[in-house]
């Protein structure tokens, strides 16, 4: 079992201390990043008031670019497969 160290955040004026697998601090302080950018534009956006809404709407779309991220790579995966059984058919058809 990996060692958790703590990492100090600070989101949305208020900090906290969150346990991280020893090695992942940098894709952590990556993902705080992340959520900053997309809570800063919802705010930006100025249709929505109070904090809970902004990070319930900064989830909201951080989970539907997933999901759609998630769709596509499906899809290549899928091309990728095609791709591979012609590539093997043609090549069975040239050394048969």
């Amino acid at each position: 079992m990996r060692k958790s160290v703590p990492v100090n955040l600070h989101i949305l004026a208020k900090d906290y201390v969150i346990a991280c697998p020893e090695g992942e601090q940098d894709t952590l302080l990556a993902s705080v990043q992340f959520l900053k950018e997309k809570v800063q534009k919802v705010r930006e956006s100025g249709k929505v008031g109070s904090t809970e809404r902004i990070v319930v709407i900064s989830a909201l779309n951080i989970i539907h670019e997933y999901l759609r991220y998630q769709d596509s790579q499906q899809h290549y995966n899928e091309e990728i497969i095609n791709l591979e059984k012609k590539l093997t058919l043609a090549l069975s058809k040239l050394s048969g």
